[in-house]
């Protein structure tokens, strides 16, 4: 066989297996991806033992440490429902009331029981838009 001809169908084989393999880097980045529910939405569609990733705003007053345990309610953006969590785990610092925060876990007997140490919050100072003067 002609060396040239080797070589295109080196080049042709390479180019394939990068495409076939680029491919499934995206579908597999894309299909591992789940969207955080609102309080709301886990209510509605609480599955035993499905975990979720919950977020919402903090409920003013409703913090308390038990121990190792953190109990707080989150709520949604609009204020409607709120839901009770239980927490164990590294706390943000930024974590206080008021705060949007996303935490993984379950819903347990009506309330969100977190996975250690999943618990994020969001910082509303870098991503608020500037109110006009």
């Amino acid at each position: 066989m002609d060396p040239s001809r080797k070589r295109k169908i080196r080049l042709v084989v390479a180019l394939g297996l990068a495409v076939v393999l680029a491919s499934l880097l995206v579908w597999t980045s894309f299909n591992a991806a789940t969207e955080a529910k609102t309080p709301s939405q886990v209510l509605a569609s609480a599955t035993p033992g499905q975990a979720y990733d919950l977020t919402g705003k903090v409920v003013a007053g409703s913090i308390k440490h038990d121990g190792d345990t953190l109990e707080f309610e989150v709520q949604d953006r609009d204020g409607t429902t709120a839901v009770p969590v239980t927490y164990s785990g590294v706390v943000p610092d930024p974590f206080r009331d008021g705060r949007e925060v996303i935490v993984s876990g379950t819903l347990k007997d009506g309330t969100f029981v977190g996975r250690k140490d999943s618990l994020v919050t969001k910082c509303p100072s870098k991503f608020s838009a500037e109110e006009p003067a």
